[in-house]
């Protein structure tokens, strides 16, 4: 009977280790628990540049990431302050790119 009960235990415990392993995982359009992690650091980096830089307004700026590609998006007073915030996000470890939807303010 304990050798039955071994078997079993084996049996349940490496079903479980993998059901937990592929709830770690990634998909393409969901991240891992490590790379949301990741993400977040990446993103509060690009905020932390956009504050310290002082062409860059960091409350118009909206910065997302996922799976190490950084979305900016919002408003800009300038094409410099464009280019800028697309430099900043790409000068920071772990960006894999920067996708910069940045709008141009306009007056009316």
């Amino acid at each position: 009977m304990s050798k039955l009960f071994a078997q079993v235990f084996l049996a349940v415990s490496a079903t479980v280790l993998g059901l937990s392993l592929v709830a770690c995982s990634s998909t393409p359009t969901q991240e891992s628990t490590g790379q949301y992690l990741d993400d977040s650091v990446i993103t509060s980096k690009v905020k932390a540049k956009f504050v310290e830089d002082p062409t860059v307004s960091a409350m118009s700026i909206k910065v997302e990431t996922f799976k190490g590609v950084v979305q900016l998006s919002g408003f800009a007073k300038s094409q410099a302050e464009i280019d800028q915030a697309t430099e900043l996000a790409e000068s920071v470890r772990g960006v894999r790119s920067v996708r910069n939807d940045i709008r141009l303010k306009t007056n009316p």
